[in-house]
């Protein structure tokens, strides 16, 4: 099912001839003609149900004996086909805030995720008559997605190897949630503006092993800068003293160096430097 436009005309018009038909009957009534004014007043109760009110960013679906004819999406006051059925349904922007839902990530983790949802109604038939309550049609099928997205990536990824994480990547993340719910929701006439998560965390019971694992893996990564920039600096310190003639070194003397070297710069502790003053013989 897909929205149509509804038949209507101006409501001040309808308006207008619901009064006339009104004092038609009176007027009616008071020549004695009593079938002729019940008539009138038949006819002018006809017409004064199909005169509706639409508010701003809001549709009104109709619908006759169980066929729908159509909706109005423009505010204002309108005349349409009488003795319709009517519901009325918001086209307004509005969010879902996701309950933090507990899930395990590809590599088996407990994780706590949620996420905020920003939607609109773009098809008023679709969100009235393809599903039974479109905005609980959007709830639980932002939490299957947001569930399925989750199971697809670890929380974090503790080697570079290139791949995506939920913490890492969470404007892709983000991307691929609203790309999803867009594919799921498009049977209600719903549109997804943007979908974002709200919160990413470890469950409790692993939390604290996380933390650890977490630290661990920045130590490592910072000694293994450290021992980088420690080779390359005693490296460019033998190449100058050899350069620049300062001192002669043997293979022995040049290892003795460079050990002394990473010592130093690798230590977790400051240097504790020995003065060599030289032998009376």
């Amino acid at each position: 099912m897909n929205e149509t436009r509804a038949w209507r005309i101006n409501g001040f018009l309808g308006a207008v001839v619901f009064l006339a038909l009104m004092a038609g009957g009176i007027a009616a009534f008071t020549a004695f003609k009593p079938v002729t004014g019940v008539l009138f007043v038949i006819v002018a109760s006809i017409l004064a149900s199909g005169i509706i009110v639409v508010q701003p960013n809001q549709a009104m679906a109709l619908t006759f004996f169980g066929r729908y004819l159509g909706s109005v999406r423009d505010a204002g006051m309108w005349l349409t086909v009488p003795l319709c059925f009517r519901k009325k349904v918001s086209l307004r922007v509005r969010n879902f805030n996701s309950a933090k839902l507990k899930v395990n990530d590809v590599e088996g983790n407990p994780i706590e995720i949620a996420a905020v949802v920003v939607f609109r109604v773009v098809d008023s038939a679709k969100a009235l008559f393809d599903v039974d309550d479109y905005e609980e049609f959007v709830e639980i099928q932002s939490e299957t997605a947001l569930r399925h997205v989750a199971t697809r990536y670890p929380y974090d990824t503790f080697e570079d190897d290139g791949g995506y994480s939920l913490r890492g990547n969470a404007e892709e993340v983000a991307a691929e949630l609203g790309t999803e719910l867009q594919a799921r929701l498009s049977v209600a006439g719903v549109e997804v503006i943007e979908a974002r998560l709200t919160h990413l965390a470890y469950a409790t019971e692993i939390a604290h092993a996380m933390l650890q694992r977490q630290q661990a893996s920045a130590v490592v990564s910072a000694r293994k800068k450290i021992v980088e920039g420690a080779v390359g600096m005693a490296q460019m310190a033998i190449e100058q003293l050899l350069r620049d003639d300062i001192v002669e070194l043997d293979e022995e003397r040049k290892v003795a160096m460079i050990n002394n070297l990473l010592v130093a710069i690798v230590s977790d502790r400051a240097a504790q430097p020995v003065i060599n003053t030289g032998s009376l013989y």
